[in-house]
């Protein structure tokens, strides 16, 4: 196969073995750029799947990015999300131990009180107090079936894809999911009173 395209290749063998060795380098800004554009809407939601505040998934999703940056060189291309989401992983579990040591209450339904397109004030609070349950319930769940479980169930990811992005066994992702819809419908029929 080398030696039929190096017939049509002006420089030989040599040029076309570089190229299947060495890919054409993609300008690094581009590159950046892309990643935020595909993935910053799926770190950002991720954040909050694993258990942090819309105020401090602002901060946490940025510091992802950051770090991505920095360690743009190192990054396989095609395994961007892969790696953007395992940094995720620590950055949340570094701030959620931030967010046990903090002294300030943040209210995210108080800045979205104070926009104009909000519904009314009853599907709006029925909203906060959905979403406070669900954090809650997620908050509670053990880290390894919270992540495969909003990564399925929020995310829509396949099974593939996640194992994929964790370095796992595809049937220790179903394992992992499994459980963890099991954890789930617990935790809502004991917040529930048993009413699902």
């Amino acid at each position: 196969m080398i030696k039929f395209a190096a017939a049509r290749h002006p420089d030989g063998v040599q040029a076309v073995a570089r190229e299947i060795i060495e890919p054409p380098r993609v300008d690094p800004a581009l590159r950046f750029r892309a990643m935020v554009d595909l993935h910053f809407n799926f770190i950002w939601r991720s954040l909050r799947g694993l258990g942090l505040p819309g105020v401090d998934a602002d901060d946490a999703a940025q510091q992802v990015f950051l770090i991505a940056l920095n360690k743009l060189a190192v990054i396989t291309p095609g395994s961007e999300r892969a790696f953007l989401f395992g940094t995720a992983l620590g950055v949340a579990a570094n701030a959620r131990r931030g967010l046990s040591r903090k002294r300030e209450v943040f209210d995210d339904g108080a800045i979205a009180a104070r926009r104009d397109e909000a519904p009314d004030s009853e599907e709006q609070l029925g909203r906060k107090q959905a979403r406070a349950k669900l954090d809650a319930i997620l908050e509670a769940m053990p880290l390894d079936l919270r992540t495969v479980f909003v990564l399925f169930e929020l995310e829509s990811l396949t099974m593939a894809e996640i194992a994929a992005m964790l370095d796992l066994a595809p049937g220790t992702v179903a394992s992992r999911l499994r459980r963890a819809r099991e954890d789930f419908r617990a935790r809502v029929a004991g917040a529930t009173g048993g009413a699902t």
